[in-house]
């Protein structure tokens, strides 16, 4: 990679990092029902940043086959809720906490699963390239890296109809190869991309 292109990839992590910073995430009150966290890695491999998801296995007790970001539900031992998405990510993709560097909060949401989350984003750093993901076999049936460039294009938006309480509703979808990112995550990812983009 030529240092002109670092420095480049670089301005972009750094862009991010202050638009998240300035950034005052929407954090909902606690109720003292379900709480989980996830983490929107961000990854620069061969000269392009991208961002990091899983597909869920049909193993799973819900989700399943769907696309998301590392991260689940907090256990009594978790200190806070980034420790919850550092463990999370190490136990679904073998993401090591110490490769994380955290650099922003999005907003929380509520699942239709009924999981309050909180939504973290950190950059894989100090570490070798390519990463080597190693996926939790019950859990993650494969490991996406996706361009952010790719993510900010008109053409990856697709329409994703779905049926709710018998009303049908039409959600907004990032299409990657033949995996469509929608509901929660698609949520999430408008978020990241709106903040990050000055549009939030």
């Amino acid at each position: 990679m030529s240092d002109n292109r670092h420095v480049v990839e670089t301005d972009v992590v750094e862009d991010i990092r202050q638009r998240l910073q300035a950034y005052a995430p929407r954090l909902l009150p606690e109720t003292g029902g379900k709480r989980a966290a996830v983490l929107v890695p961000l990854y620069q491999h061969q000269d392009e940043l991208h961002v990091v998801f899983t597909k869920r296995t049909d193993l799973v007790q819900s989700h399943k086959g769907e696309i998301s970001f590392p991260g689940g539900a907090r256990d009594a031992e978790d200190t806070d809720l980034i420790a919850t998405a550092m463990r999370e990510c190490e136990e679904e993709i073998g993401l090591r906490a110490e490769h994380i560097e955290v650099i922003g909060q999005l907003d929380d949401i509520v699942t239709i699963s009924d999981y309050h989350v909180s939504v973290y984003v950190g950059r894989l750093h100090s570490h070798p390239a390519p990463y080597v993901w190693q996926p939790q076999e019950a859990e993650v049936a494969e490991v996406l890296e996706v361009p952010l460039t790719h993510l900010r294009s008109l053409e990856c938006l697709v329409e994703v109809p779905r049926q709710r309480n018998g009303v049908l509703e039409v959600m907004e979808g990032f299409m990657w190869n033949d995996h469509i990112v929608w509901g929660a995550t698609g949520r999430m990812l408008r978020n990241f991309l709106n903040v990050t983009e000055g549009r939030a």
